[in-house]
């Protein structure tokens, strides 16, 4: 499986704050869980520096986590998947760390097909946003 681009992206009308519940509700729903959400903009903030709205989630289904680091342990490195939220030009911008970058990485590891399995799933919850 070869991928050109690492993201997958969409934008949405819908506010950062919207989509982040909305992203919050609905990812249970398709068995990923919500293992940490790093607020970008506030951290920075915190520093001085400025940026527009930007936050990342971290989002783990144990059994493809499971399924993927018996295959390869050093799958390791690229875990959890990432959702990535940011505001740009009055539209919030959805971008999926594409899990089918992972089996390019780790050519030999026989992920290629798991990989796109975790990509599918991630990218139909993406797209009901």
């Amino acid at each position: 499986m070869k991928v050109s681009e690492p993201g997958y992206t969409v934008e949405s009308d819908r506010s950062i704050d919207d989509v982040s519940a909305f992203l919050e509700k609905i990812a249970p729903e398709h068995n990923f869980r919500i293992l940490a959400v790093h607020d970008v903009k506030e951290t920075l903030a915190e520093k001085g520096f400025e940026i527009n709205p930007l936050k990342i989630y971290e989002v783990c289904n144990a059994g493809f986590a499971y399924k993927a680091l018996s295959k390869d342990i050093n799958v390791a490195m690229f875990m959890p998947c990432r959702i990535i939220l940011r505001q740009e030009k009055g539209k919030t911008v959805i971008t999926l760390a594409r899990p089918s970058m992972i089996s390019q990485m780790l050519p030999d590891s026989g992920l290629d097909d798991l990989a796109g399995e975790v990509e599918i799933q991630l990218k139909e919850l993406i797209d009901k946003i």
